[in-house]
């Protein structure tokens, strides 16, 4: 019998992940196939042109724009300081002569003897892409990256906020049910990714700021907690690049929701080990989930791990992703193999999902993503 749908949010012990690492624009890749790298390691780099600044210079200068060279001080391709005279125009008998400064550092582009504009361009802005992840480098993407590998620990959450980021894995409650309050969060959790439990306030949230910690993740939020900690409210575009000093993964949903006690389990257990993370979220097509990668190579724990290629199986632990259910967690309980007629009367294949309080729901199988743990 054909599965239904494809496993959703992963909580894996032990995979092989790759991650691309590409620059914006092409530049030089420093490592080779081979090299043994770090989170925070360099990996390429390259530099974004300046922006351009127009001036009318033979406006200004009150000439013609084809007598323009002759009273240019700098030629094209000439660096620049900022208050530095570019041209200068001689005046009546040596007085009163009109000096153009440069209003900006940087480079004369382009001098124009037709439209008698003058074309600067600010310098160049270095970018460079780290490794993000601790790994070896597999490939190389020629001029523009390389992609890292790495046997980590990978957990996905539903909805994130906050760019890449790394850090110490820091359980900060007890139990998934735990509510993440700003008490709970001091000095010492600087540099940590806080793992909490099924809800975090805002006042947490800013405590968590304040102190100097890299990241929280937890099972559920307040929209309205969201909105007033951005100061906007959260659009259906790509997430991840907020600048609020935070990486913010939620796992389960909005509102008060339990972390699944597989993902909790398996971040406590990681206690102490270095761990990278994103909060860079898109829900339409290209789906991107925030996550939590721990690199293996370095930590001392161990695992064993379970083949999901053969799709959901009874007693599997999964997520309804459609209303009106959304968000709730239970067991399969049973895989019926003929077809339904559900309540849009579209025959569709069914499984039967036992929640927490015990409830047996019947939900077609497009509806849920396995939780792989």
């Amino acid at each position: 019998m054909a599965h239904a749908y494809t496993p959703g949010l992963k909580v894996t012990t032990n995979i092989k992940l790759r991650k691309e690492r590409r620059l914006p624009l092409k530049g030089d890749v420093i490592v080779k196939i081979g090299d043994k790298v770090s989170a925070d390691d360099i990996v390429a780099r390259t530099e974004l042109p300046g922006d351009v600044e127009t001036l009318n210079l033979a406006g200004k200068l009150g000439v013609m724009p084809n007598e323009l060279k002759q009273f240019m001080k700098k030629n094209e391709g000439d660096p620049i300081l900022k208050g530095e005279i570019i041209a200068e125009s001689s005046g009546f008998f040596g007085l009163f002569k009109n000096q153009i400064e440069s209003p900006i550092k940087g480079t004369i582009e382009t001098v124009s003897d037709i439209t008698g504009q003058l074309i600067l361009r600010a310098p160049p802005t270095p970018v460079e892409i780290d490794a993000y992840m601790d790994g070896e480098v597999v490939d190389i993407i020629e001029n523009e990256g390389v992609v890292i590998e790495s046997k980590v620990t990978f957990v996905q959450g539903i909805f994130g906020i906050g760019g890449e980021a790394q850090g110490i894995i820091e359980p900060i409650v007890h139990n998934p049910k735990d509510v993440v309050e700003a008490a709970i969060i001091n000095e010492s959790h600087r540099g940590k990714v806080l793992i909490g439990g099924s809800y975090v306030t805002k006042e947490a949230i800013e405590t968590a700021v304040k102190v100097g910690a890299t990241g929280i993740v937890v099972g559920g939020i307040d929209d309205a907690v969201l909105k007033e900690f951005l100061g906007y409210e959260i659009g259906v575009a790509i997430t991840g690049n907020e600048d609020k000093g935070i990486t913010l993964i939620i796992t389960e949903g909005f509102g008060k929701m339990n972390m699944s006690p597989a993902a909790f389990r398996l971040l406590t257990h990681h206690k102490g080990d270095h761990a990278s993370i994103n909060g860079a979220t898109q829900i339409r097509a290209g789906v991107l989930r925030p996550e939590v990668i721990v690199p293996l190579e370095a930590s001392t724990k161990t695992h064993k791990t379970k083949d999901y290629s053969k799709g959901v199986e009874e007693g599997e632990t999964v997520r309804i992703i459609r209303e009106p259910y959304f968000g709730i967690i239970g067991k399969v309980t049973e895989l019926p193999p003929d077809l339904e007629v559900i309540e849009t009367e579209s025959r569709v294949r069914i499984l039967k999902v036992k929640t927490e309080d015990g409830k047996i729901l019947t939900i077609p199988r497009a509806n849920v993503e396995i939780i792989e743990a």
